[in-house]
């Protein structure tokens, strides 16, 4: 990606240092040239990168040395953890080392030092902990952008598909309880702004699911689409924008149907990432949306049972990293 001259470079946290996230990142940089990558700054520890990866390291101090940097090593802003961790083998320090690298990562975004965000895969686990509170890095991001979580969405987004989960980690039991209107209302705005704002889409089509199989069939197989989808629907419809559905969640992703609508809005976790991953499985890339800084990571986990053998694809953190920068340049251009 041939780098605008007004656009900062991106920061890129590691993620856990005993997971891939070190590994891939420091893949995505040797082949910038075949991903077609902008500049980016990697955030985290240095030795984690090292322990799986031989190539140049340019440790800097200051973010706006990146682009002077680039093109001789992997430009890394250094977040040493406590003590060196191991490939594969979680453990406290690492924990904070990513809970640290993460928050460095994201300040630079909200200070305006670099265009955008990418966050490597963490453990939540790990972070659970050193006493992490929130259910992700979601959540964690929007809380330091001051952004209510209830005001974000998770977009999962791949080259010929765009998913909003509206409940994300529930017991699929619980799904039907936690719907309201006015949840889903303010997931599909935020859907519909972030397509305008950060993929430029001038008057989105959002197309949105219902809860039960063939969508409810008029109510004879539940009813949450007639109480609680539709008046959801009907009231963006209100607001202008336009809102199809409910649909029948098994005929909402095929080829045509697809070409229908620019995201689709979807009522439970798997329903939104079943389709994504099927389709786009090593180039899918989450994106919160709602937020006033540009946040995307790759739709992966740390995989540590592959950590430190070379293993790990670098293709999704490639995306996230290449669409964090189209976002940014559409933000960019629309403020121009």
């Amino acid at each position: 990606m041939a780098s605008s001259p007004s656009l900062l470079p991106l920061s890129v946290s590691l993620g856990d240092p005993a997971g891939i996230g070190p590994e891939v990142v420091a893949k995505c940089w040797d082949l910038r040239d075949q991903f077609n990558l902008p500049p980016f700054v990697a955030v985290g520890d240095p030795r984690s990168v090292a322990a799986v990866w031989d190539g140049e390291i340019a440790v800097l101090d200051d973010p706006r040395d990146v682009e002077s940097a680039f093109d001789h090593g992997l430009p890394l802003l250094a977040v040493p953890a406590a003590e060196a961790g191991v490939p594969g083998c979680p453990s406290v320090a690492g924990a904070h080392c990513s809970l640290d690298s993460l928050e460095i990562a994201v300040g630079l975004a909200r200070s305006g030092s670099v265009a955008a965000v990418v966050t490597g895969p963490v453990s939540k686990q790990q972070l659970y902990g050193i006493g992490f509170t929130h259910p992700g890095q979601t959540e964690f991001v929007a809380e330091r952008c001051g952004v209510a979580s209830t005001n974000v969405a998770m977009m999962l987004a791949g080259p010929t598909l765009r998913t909003v989960p509206v409940t994300t980690h529930l017991p699929l039991a619980d799904v039907s309880s936690h719907l309201t209107s006015s949840l889903i209302e303010a997931r599909g705005r935020a859907a519909l702004r972030g397509l305008q704002r950060n993929f430029g889409v001038a008057n989105p089509v959002l197309a949105v699911s219902g809860l039960n199989p063939h969508a409810g069939e008029g109510g004879a197989l539940g009813r949450e689409e007639l109480d609680i989808i539709v008046p959801a629907i009907e009231a963006l419809r209100a607001e202008g924008w336009t809102v199809t559905g409910p649909h029948p969640a098994d005929t909402m992703f095929h080829t045509s149907a697809r070409a229908r609508y620019d995201a689709a809005l979807c009522m439970y976790h798997d329903q939104a990432l079943i389709p994504l991953k099927a389709l786009h499985f090593d180039d899918g890339v989450n994106i919160t949306l709602g937020l006033p800084i540009v946040r995307t990571s790759p739709d992966h986990g740390t995989a540590f049972d592959i950590a430190g053998e070379d293993r790990a694809d670098p293709r999704a953190m490639a995306a996230a990293i290449r669409v964090a920068a189209g976002c940014a340049a559409h933000r960019a251009a629309a403020t121009a």
